[in-house]
C-alpha cells in the first residue's frame, strides 16, 4: 500500500500525444509518479507560411502597446526571431494566455507578464481588469496559423486596434501507429492524454478505425473543458477533466488511479 501512495501511476502506460519537443516534461512527471510513459506524438511545429510578412512585423513592434502570447510555441517561435532580429520594447506590454507560455517567456528573460491566475484560456485573460477597456490600444497577438478568433474579436469589441502574428503551423506528423495499436491489444495501455482538439482529431485520424475502437475503451485525460467536449463530441465517453498544463494532466492521472478506477 505504502508503495502505491510513493508512486501511485505505477503499472499505468499512459500515451503522451504533444508534439516531439515537448513531450519530455510530461513523461519525465509520468516516470517519477512510476507510469510508462508512451511518446506518441501527433502534431509537430513547423515555421510559419509566411515568414517575410512575420519579421516585417517584427521589426515595427515599437507602434504595438501589447503583445499576447497564445501559446509556448508562440512564445518560443515568436522570441527566437525576436530576439535574432532587435529586442523587445521596454515599454511594450506582455501579456500570456497560461502559464506554460508564462514560463516560455522566462526562459527568455521576459518577466513581467499578464496572464489569468485560474482560468487559463482567452476567456480567463479577456476576465483582467486590463483588458476591460482597450480603446486606443495597439495589441499584436502572436499565435499559430488558423487560430481562434474569439480573443481577438473581443479585443477589438472593447476598442483594440489588432494584428495577428502568426509564427508557425501545425502539422500532422507521419508517424507509424502500428506499434503503439499492438501494445493497445497486449493491454499494454490504461490511459491517453491529449492537449488540444486538434490533437485529438490528428490522434484519431492516426489511429484509424480499429484504434479508435481502442480509444473509446480508454481512459482520455485533457487539460481544458473545451478539449472533452470536442472529445465527446467524438463518441467518446471516458473523459477526464484536468487542471491546466504538464502538473495538471500529472495531478488528475493521480487522482483518477488512487480512486481506484485503474
Amino acid at each position: 500500500m505504502a508503495e502505491i501512495k510513493q508512486l501511485p501511476l505505477q503499472g499505468m502506460s499512459i500515451v503522451v500525444t504533444r508534439p516531439a519537443h515537448q513531450a519530455q516534461h510530461l513523461a519525465q512527471l509520468i516516470k517519477a509518479a512510476g507510469g510508462d510513459a508512451i511518446l506518441f506524438p501527433v502534431l509537430e511545429i513547423l515555421d510559419a507560411a509566411n515568414m517575410p510578412l512575420l519579421k516585417a512585423l517584427i521589426a515595427r513592434l515599437d507602434t504595438f502597446d501589447m503583445a499576447i502570447f497564445i501559446s509556448p510555441n508562440a512564445v518560443s517561435r515568436a522570441m527566437k526571431l525576436i530576439l535574432a532580429q532587435r529586442g523587445l520594447p521596454s515599454r511594450l506590454t506582455i501579456a500570456a494566455i497560461g502559464r506554460g507560455s508564462e514560463k516560455e517567456l522566462g526562459r527568455h528573460g521576459v518577466q513581467q507578464v499578464i496572464t489569468p491566475q485560474r482560468q487559463f484560456d482567452s476567456e480567463g485573460l479577456l476576465a483582467l481588469p486590463q483588458f476591460q477597456d482597450m480603446s486606443g490600444q495597439r495589441v499584436v497577438i502572436f499565435r499559430g496559423e488558423g487560430g481562434r478568433d474569439m480573443l481577438g474579436d473581443s479585443l477589438i469589441a472593447r476598442g483594440a486596434q489588432l494584428e495577428y502574428a502568426e509564427c508557425y503551423r501545425r502539422g500532422k506528423p507521419d508517424i507509424d501507429a502500428a506499434p503503439l495499436l499492438q501494445r493497445w491489444a497486449r493491454g499494454g495501455v490504461q490511459a491517453v492524454t491529449v492537449t488540444s482538439s486538434e490533437s485529438l482529431h490528428n490522434l484519431i485520424d492516426l489511429l484509424g478505425e480499429p484504434g479508435q475502437q481502442w480509444l473509446n475503451k480508454t481512459p482520455l485525460f485533457a487539460p481544458h473543458a473545451r478539449i472533452a467536449a470536442t472529445a465527446r463530441g467524438l463518441g467518446l465517453e471516458q473523459v477526464v477533466v484536468t487542471e491546466a498544463g504538464d502538473e495538471g494532466l500529472l495531478m488528475g492521472l493521480v487522482e483518477w488511479r488512487m480512486h481506484g478506477k485503474a
